[in-house]
């Protein structure tokens, strides 16, 4: 790896990972490791984009392998590792097989660099990211899940499209667990500022809200074989990116809360601070009472997976 470049480490090179090598390398930010146990296929991956390289201009080094001494003092590790959801199939019923896959690669981790940055992209994610850092022994500034980012991109890309503007002027606010039991703020939701409750009315909002909450599954019925890339990658490196330029950028992340929003010793999406020391702030809103009790019931389904982890 060349001196003095960041260096990020994706585990898993299905189509989330290698997607998300391929949006770090196209913006510059790192040069690449992308593991994967199924040999020749993180080295091709590799091999193709490195191909793209002259082709759009970007120097980073891409490295494929099947074990982890290249990854050693990664800054930033993107787990996205674990079998995938296939039609029907609830995130829940990934949780056992997941949680062993997350141990074995965050054990690793650990071992090759000690001081990275976790990012937890695997599903069921809120409770991957509590196995990722009961493993890892990392302090929790240093671990955090991808949800937020997707689920509150989904609303916005659905905001955006209902009033016809720009999905830069969309600003969505999501809390809560991945999934399901996600908790939308539309009073925390503009467009140029405009609270999004002025603009839509609340029968066009609530079916935006239900189609963000279902968005994974809407994608996996129609796929029929396969599930969301394109966004959830996108939405890890938007993490890895504010993290790597220490841009003090605020995003929704799963991160392990210790009382706030009255949650504790769980991981649940808020608001965070993200910089070069991975979670710097953990940004605390006012709810209402009817958005609190959404919350602790979007923890409550996270905790059930955790009491049955035994973690």
């Amino acid at each position: 790896m060349a001196a003095g470049r960041n260096k990020v480490t994706v585990v898993g090179a299905g189509n989330v990972g290698a997607t998300a090598a391929h949006w770090i390398a196209a913006k510059e930010l790192a040069d690449v490791v992308l593991v994967d146990i199924v040999e020749g296929t993180p080295q091709g991956k590799c091999l193709d984009l490195a191909q793209a390289a002259p082709i759009d201009g970007f120097d980073v080094k891409l490295v494929g392998a099947n074990s982890y001494e290249e990854t050693a003092n990664s800054d930033i590790v993107i787990i996205t590792a674990g079998l995938p959801r296939k039609p029907g199939m609830s995130r829940d019923d990934l949780l056992k097989t997941n949680s062993d896959i997350v141990g074995s690669v965050t054990d690793q981790v650990a071992k090759y660099s000690p001081n990275a940055v976790i990012i937890v992209v695997s599903n069921p994610l809120d409770a991957m990211a509590q196995v990722a850092f009961r493993r890892s022994g990392f302090p929790k500034n240093r671990v955090l899940g991808m949800a937020g980012v997707l689920d509150s991109a989904r609303m916005r890309c659905f905001v955006a499209e209902e009033l016809d503007v720009s999905v830069e002027n969309v600003t969505c606010f999501v809390l809560g667990g991945h999934g399901d039991t996600m908790v939308p703020l539309p009073r925390y939701s503009t467009v140029a500022g405009i609270p999004i409750t002025e603009l839509i009315s609340k029968e066009k909002l609530d079916a935006i809200i239900t189609r963000t909450a279902n968005g994974g599954a809407e994608i996996v019925g129609l796929l029929k074989t396969g599930s969301a890339y394109y966004a959830p990658s996108l939405g890890a490196v938007e993490m890895a990116e504010a993290i790597l330029k220490d841009k003090k950028k605020i995003l929704p992340c799963a991160v392990f809360l210790e009382g706030e929003y009255g949650v504790s010793n769980l991981f649940v999406g808020v608001p965070v601070k993200l910089g070069k020391n991975g979670v710097e702030q953990i940004i605390e809103i006012s709810l209402t009472n009817d958005e609190r009790t959404a919350l602790h019931k979007s923890a409550a389904a996270v905790q059930e997976l955790i009491d049955v982890l035994n973690i």
